[in-house]
């Protein structure tokens, strides 16, 4: 199961940097010039979940590997890319493809760095982004609806419904909101449609190292937006996670943190954020060999569970091994659960819960 996140924004935001430091790496090149990212970077990174750790501390695990979520460097966009500007039909073809966005906003002032409209106004640029997909959204549609008109006319009630549907929904792009605002249609529905506005997007501000705690004024700004909108909201300094990036071993990151009032590292931030934006949750299974967390959505059945690690585990599935992270810690190990009685065997109708962990049987 492999889900994505797209990192957009306007041109010079930070998002190369991000980039690099999000994947430790340095796929992405970083220039204080527009269009330096062409074609979209792909990275993978690590969702670091403490309670993995204590597992596989606690069953002696030699490996411990953690769930990953992937991330995209989208070209920056510019006002007028849903008719082509700039890398426009690049940009809306590859964030076409992600799952969720991370919206990169320019939010700390730095004269020897361009901004593409020379004034640095978070709340500006996030409305430049947002009508660009709002307006490719709305072309989308139109192109459709002489079809869907068409079929309607000949009798076939179930395109019908769905063309008042669109109806409904190009209304509301053309009065400038987002299509995932409209809420009088199911989510299956609204995925069908494929719109690039129906994302799931947070919002992340670009701060100096000495903001990334507070924010500052420019990032206030961006947090009331995003709680006006329901999205998530986060302060970032990419120049600083990519110093951490570049530092080894654990125990020196630790320590570089702590020194701007940090527990985490900003990234480690994003992705669980991320990770919940997409409605996922974690089951474990744990052994001598490897810890490891999967990542299943939200209200999935212990089967569907199964098949996460392997398609034979769900074909044959008979029955899950569960105990739960709470009462794993409590006890100390899978024997003296059993011995606890808190031990559950659960058929594959089960609603896999955040933090379960599981052993499956089955018979292929």
């Amino acid at each position: 199961m492999s889900f994505n996140c797209g990192i957009v924004g306007l041109p010079n935001v930070g998002k190369s940097t991000l980039f690099n430091a999000l994947t430790q790496s340095n796929l992405a090149e970083a220039a204080n010039y527009p269009f330096c990212t062409i074609e979209p970077n792909v990275g993978k990174v690590s969702i670091r979940d403490q309670r993995l750790r204590q597992i596989a501390s606690l069953a002696g695990s030699e490996k411990v590997i953690y769930n990953q979520l992937e991330f995209v460097d989208i070209a920056g966009l510019v006002k007028g890319a849903s008719k082509g500007e700039g890398l426009g039909n690049k940009f809306l073809s590859h964030i076409r493809e992600v799952d969720a966005i991370v919206h990169l906003l320019r939010c700390f002032v730095d004269e020897d760095i361009n901004h593409v409209h020379n004034k640095i106004d978070p709340i500006l640029d996030a409305e430049v982004v947002e009508m660009e997909l709002i307006l490719a959204d709305i072309d989308s549609i139109e192109k459709r609806l002489p079809q869907m008109e068409k079929k309607a006319k000949q009798g076939d009630k179930e395109l019908k419904q769905q063309l008042d549907l669109v109806q409904e929904i190009l209304a509301v792009l053309k009065s400038g909101k987002p299509a995932r605002g409209f809420k009088n249609a199911s989510p299956d529905e609204m995925k069908s449609l494929q719109l690039l506005t129906t994302k799931p997007v947070m919002y992340v501000c670009n701060v100096e190292d000495v903001n990334v705690v507070s924010g500052n004024a420019l990032s206030d700004t961006v947090k009331k937006m995003a709680e006006e909108n329901g999205s998530k909201f986060y302060c970032i300094s990419a120049k600083l996670e990519a110093d951490i990036a570049d530092l080894e071993g654990e125990e020196e990151r630790k320590s570089f943190l702590q020194e701007f009032g940090l527990q985490e590292s900003g990234l480690d931030s994003i992705a669980r954020i991320m990770y919940e934006i997409l409605s996922m949750i974690t089951f474990f299974t744990v052994g001598p060999k490897e810890a490891r967390a999967w990542p299943v959505k939200l209200g999935s059945t212990a089967d569907q569970a199964a098949g996460v690690i392997h398609t034979d585990f769900e074909k044959g599935f008979i029955k899950a091994e569960t105990i739960s992270f709470e009462d794993y810690i409590k006890y100390g190990s899978e024997l003296a659960c059993k011995e606890a009685g808190k031990m559950r065997f659960e058929g594959r109708d089960y609603i896999v819960q955040d933090g379960d962990i599981m052993h499956f049987r089955f018979n292929v």
